[in-house]
This record gives C-alpha cells, structure tokens and sequence, in this order.
C-alpha cells in the first residue's frame, strides 16, 4: 500500500478482500481456469464449476451450522431481506399482517416494511435503547395474534450493539412466529450458529467478512412451515429460489471467506479487541468524546464516538490522513443525522458530530496509535475545549 495513503478504518462499510480469497477467485475467470457455467452439466467443464459452488455452499453452512441445502446465494444481503421478507409474505398468503422490527434496521430490511405497508399490512417499529442495544421484552410486548414474523439485526452496523438474538429467537419458535435476522456485520465476528439462534431466515454478506462484492446468501430454514416465493424468476435456479446464472468466482470467493473466518474467529476476535481497547483509552484522555453505543455489548470492530461541539462534516474533511464515514454507506451521500444515532435518543448536534471507526484483519495496532494521534490533533484544533486531562 502507499505509504502516504489514508489508514483504512472503515471495514464496517466493506472490507477488503482477504488474499486466499482474491487468489481461488481469479482461478475461476479464464479458460484455463474454472470458468464455466454450474449450471452447464453436458460436460466436465460445467461440472466443476458446479462442484465450486458446492464446495463453497457447504463452507458457509459450516461457518453457520446449517445444512448445505438451506443455503441460497443472493447478490448480496440487501438481496437476501427482499426474498426472507417480501418472499416470506407472498408464500404464506398474508393478507393484512403484522410485523416487528426495529428501528436502526438496515435500510434494506426498512424499505422492505414500509413496501409491506404499502400492501395494507401493519408494521411496529421497536425504538433502541440508550446503548444501542434493542429489548427483547419490548419485542414481546408487541407481539398479537396476527404477528406473523419478527426481524431483527444482529449486530448493528453504525454502533457495532449486539442484540440477544438466541433469546428472542427461543420465544418466537415457542410462539410459531418467524424469525429473520439479518447478519451481515455479526458474521466472522461473532459465533453465529443458526441453532443456537433459533433464526428461520438469515441474510448474509460476503463483502462484510473478507469476500467479495456482489455476492451473498440466504439460509432458509428446512421445514414445512418456512417456505419463501422467488422475487427473481427464470431459470429455475437455487431451487427455484432465486434465479440467475451463478457467479463461480463470486461464490467461490464467499466459501473461502467463510472457512477462513470460522478458522480466524477466536484468534481475531482477540485482536480485535486489542484495537479496541486501545481506541476506547485513546479517546478517554480526551474530554468532549463520547462513545455511542455498549462498551460491554459490542463487536471489538466498530467504536462510533461523537465528538461534541464539532460540525461531524468539517471533523471528517480534517480527518482527511483517515479513512472514515459518519455511518451506513448507505446513507453517506445524505445531509441527515444518523437515524440509528437519533433513535437512540442523541440530539442532531451530537448525531451530526459522529463517526464511526471500524477495523479488522488487516489493522495494525501502530495504525491506531497513529490515527489516535491524529484525532487529537484535529479535534483539539477543532474544539476550544479539548485538551488533554
């Protein structure tokens, strides 16, 4: 990397793409490669394409504890939460049901419920609380007769929060209501075991855990009472799940980052940690910063801080020596206060003067102290008020 580039703190937004990975892709794109269609199974070329996509299938399952034929691959998790949510709805023949959620909800999953209102059905919508963390007891207290499935995140992805999926999951299985969760920042992170959770759809993505872009999957819980309707139909693919000719590359590419994350996980959870503990001592010499979200209940990867008094816009041009985002890349083109950041009950100041720092793999614990230094040079040129204690 050049030495004068930016430190690279925003693997929450994507990662990069491990180099093992990178590796068994560009083996599948010419023709001395693995490039074929898996779907062409006249001859040996087709065939082991096939057999890539297959290998990789069981890979994520491993990585998750499910059986290989629960695994749909998708473009992407955004994706993955059309087909759980809106396929769900359609397979079930629901007519004017209701739906839980939260409020710091992937903008995938959101724009699904609201599309889901537009069709006359009724959405509640569970506001965080004031560490980022959602209740599973508000969750309860919402449910009614008619409540057909819940869907709740993980890990968020602007706060790094982790909710009590496997909790919420038991109830609602006890309950016969479905359960989707959607996992793309908790995967290589955390243990994520479909079991343990009691979840019946999962959206997942590659480019989160060191894979490639494009690329995702949904696991689809095998029994009678979770079937779900394509939302993209035509050849008949994935068990007429999902339709589209498959990328051997792409897929090939996700299977490898997940067997390298189930090997990696404890190890770099460790680490992860590390970095974390030494942003979190970093900033607590410096008053006027404030972390938003759990200290206790959080991935180690992603530390949101707001730093008060600071216009957040001017604070990340400053930060130009760091690669950063106020939030969701999905929401970075807007002006707008963090909508997870307001739900969990900070003012527009405070939410506008936010940031989210977010590490991985390949982040160095020089590259922290480097990029801890350069925080407080800026803010303390920023804000009258920030010298050290």
């Amino acid at each position: 990397m050049n030495a004068n580039a930016p430190i690279y703190l925003d693997y929450a937004a994507t990662t990069p793409v491990d180099p093992a990975v990178a590796e068994l892709m560009s083996a599948c794109l010419t023709l001395d490669g693995n490039f074929a269609n898996p779907a062409s199974r006249s001859h040996l070329f087709g065939w082991k394409a096939e057999e890539a996509v297959e290998i990789a299938r069981s890979q994520v399952a491993a990585l998750i504890g499910a059986d290989s034929r629960e695994i749909v691959w998708t473009s992407g998790a955004t994706e993955a939460s059309n087909i759980a949510l809106k396929g769900y709805v359609e397979a079930q023949g629901l007519k004017h049901a209701h739906f839980i959620t939260s409020a710091i909800e992937h903008k995938s999953v959101l724009d699904c419920f609201a599309y889901l209102e537009g069709l006359g059905h009724r959405v509640s919508y569970v506001k965080p609380q004031a560490d980022g963390r959602v209740s599973i007891d508000a969750i309860k207290a919402l449910i009614e007769g008619d409540t057909a499935l819940v869907s709740l995140m993980h890990v968020n992805n602007e706060t790094g929060a982790i909710n009590d999926i496997a909790e919420l999951g038991q109830y609602l299985r006890e309950q016969g209501i479905a359960f989707h969760v959607d996992a793309s920042q908790s995967l290589a992170k955390v243990p994520v075991k479909v079991a343990d959770l009691n979840v019946d759809l999962m959206s997942m993505s590659a480019h989160k855990m060191y894979g490639p872009k494009g690329q995702g999957a949904l696991y689809v819980r095998r029994c009678p009472e979770i079937n779900i309707s394509a939302q993209m139909h035509g050849g008949g693919h994935e068990r007429g799940m999902r339709s589209g000719t498959l990328a051997t590359h792409q897929i090939a590419g996700m299977g490898k980052a997940a067997a390298l994350a189930e090997q990696l996980l404890d190890k770099e959870h460790v680490q992860l940690q590390g970095l974390r503990e030494q942003v979190i001592k970093g900033i607590d010499a410096l008053p006027g910063i404030r972390l938003n979200g759990s200290r206790e209940h959080s991935v180690p990867g992603i530390v949101n801080l707001c730093f008060r008094g600071v216009d957040g816009e001017v604070l990340l041009l400053s930060l130009k020596e760091l690669a950063l985002s106020s939030g969701s890349a999905c929401m970075s083109a807007t002006m707008a206060p963090s909508y997870v950041l307001a739900a969990m009950g900070l003012n527009e100041a405070d939410a506008l003067s936010s940031i989210r720092f977010s590490f991985g793999r390949f982040t160095t614990a020089e590259e922290i102290q480097r990029a801890l230094a350069v925080i407080e040079r800026v803010y303390s040129s920023l804000s009258p008020n920030a010298t050290s204690n």
